[in-house]
C-alpha cells in the first residue's frame, strides 16, 4: 500500500480511536476507479514514424584483429595493447577483468 508521507501524521492513541466503519469508508473512498492498464499492450499500438525495420540488412564490416590489439581471456573482448594488464600462462587479461 502507497504511502502518503506528506500527509498529517497521527498519534497511536488517535489510532485506536477509529471505528470500523471510518476505516472502511476511508478504504473505499481512497480507492480509484480506474483501471489498471498494461503498459507493454499500450506500447505496442504505437507506431514511431520511419520506425519500420523489416526490410532492412545490416551491414557490418568486420575487421580482424590488428598486431596492436589482443583479445582478453576473461572476457572475450578485442582491446588495444595499451588495455593489456597481466599476462598469467600465456593467457592475456584486460585492465577491466584484472
Amino acid at each position: 500500500m502507497a504511502t502518503d508521507y506528506d500527509a498529517p501524521r497521527r498519534d497511536e492513541v488517535d489510532l485506536g480511536e477509529d471505528s470500523l466503519e471510518e476505516l472502511k469508508a476511508r478504504r473505499v473512498d481512497s480507492q480509484s476507479a480506474a483501471v489498471d492498464v498494461d503498459e507493454a499492450e499500450v506500447a505496442e499500438s504505437f507506431e514511431l514514424p520511419g520506425a519500420d525495420l523489416a526490410d532492412e540488412e545490416l551491414t557490418v564490416k568486420v575487421l580482424p584483429m590488428q598486431s596492436d590489439e589482443f583479445r582478453c581471456a576473461r572476457c572475450f573482448l578485442v582491446h588495444h595493447r595499451s588495455q593489456l594488464a597481466v599476462e598469467r600462462n600465456g593467457d592475456l587479461i584486460c585492465r577491466e577483468c584484472a
